[in-house]
């Protein structure tokens, strides 16, 4: 594993050796703190977006493992823009053992890794989500002791967190179901990527417009925000178009009875969920949070410890 660029990038194998990675990093921090397997490596952490738990997950990950992180903001570099990706890649290659980009156009985490020559990983792009998708995959195995034949039904907009999240499910023996307004579901690229990734003949990905269906018979309900980041120009049409599926105590009682909630955050609370949903008995929303730290460990353990 030479960077972190996408789940659909890694083997199964790969995904359970992190996931291992992961609980073993959170049990050794919560006995009492973790061994400095980072110690001397530096990470560079590139915003090109805004976010609460990436900048903090990453960075407090590293100084928990007894490295160094610091941001880098969106004015100081302007990737892109200023200052070419290509030589971004090489400048910050020659200063820092790695690299964290979180990016607007994915095709900046792609240049990143292509010239340079220190691990990449991708904090977001507008393509997908793959530590917040790792994350999840994590945190549901943690409630539910296995993904294998478990179902997730992602409920709201058909956008880079909702692709992450049927990668990983489908390298997991999980099932995933969707439930989207016509013209905001995955493409059919995705949704057939998804299939080729299956480890196992019986795993179903599941396409709706009926948000109640989708749940039916589901263990993970999953939403997001319905306009993210750099779509709001669209803001009126989505909030005209999305209050269907919206996550509330109604939808959740169409689900199993120990369905769990799950949100990446930041929540518009009363848009995609409401605050008896975010913050009643099935919501694992904060603990999902949390579980950006140990995720984010176990990637750079992963692509940074000596062996």
């Amino acid at each position: 594993m030479k960077h972190f660029l996408s789940l659909a990038d890694l083997s199964p194998e790969e995904i359970q050796e992190l996931l291992s990675i992961a609980q073993n990093l959170k049990e050794e921090w919560l006995a009492g703190g973790n061994e400095p397997l980072l110690r001397g490596k530096s990470l560079a952490l590139v915003f090109q977006k805004p976010s609460l738990r990436t900048r903090v997950s990453f960075e407090m990950a590293m100084v928990h493992l007894g490295g160094y992180a610091f941001y880098l903001s969106p004015n100081e570099i302007k990737m892109g823009g200023r200052e070419s990706v290509p030589d971004v890649a090489r400048v910050l290659s020659g200063y820092v053992d790695a690299v964290m980009a979180r990016v607007f156009d994915h095709t900046h985490i792609l240049q990143l890794a292509e010239y340079a020559t220190v691990p990449i990983i991708n904090g977001l792009s507008d393509y997908n989500h793959p530590a917040q998708g790792f994350t999840d995959l994590f945190t549901i195995l943690e409630h539910k002791g296995t993904l294998e034949n478990i179902t997730l039904s992602y409920v709201g907009d058909g956008n880079n967190v909702a692709r992450s999240l049927l990668f990983g499910a489908m390298k997991t023996g999980m099932h995933f179901k969707i439930a989207t307004p016509p013209g905001y579901t995955l493409n059919e690229e995705d949704l057939t990527l998804g299939e080729q990734m299956r480890i196992s003949d019986s795993q179903k990905i599941e396409v709706y417009e009926n948000p109640a269906r989708a749940v039916q018979q589901t263990d993970v309900i999953y939403t997001d925000v319905w306009t993210s980041m750099g779509q709001e120009a669209e803001s009126a049409e989505r909030l005209r178009v999305f209050p269907p599926y919206q996550i509330n105590q109604k939808l959740i009682s169409e689900a199993n009875p120990d369905c769990l909630v799950m949100h990446c955050l930041p929540a518009h609370r009363g848009e995609e969920i409401t605050d008896e949903a975010a913050d009643g008995p099935h919501s694992i929303i904060f603990q999902q949070a949390e579980n950006r730290l140990h995720a984010q460990k176990a990637i750079l353990v992963k692509l940074l410890a000596n062996k």
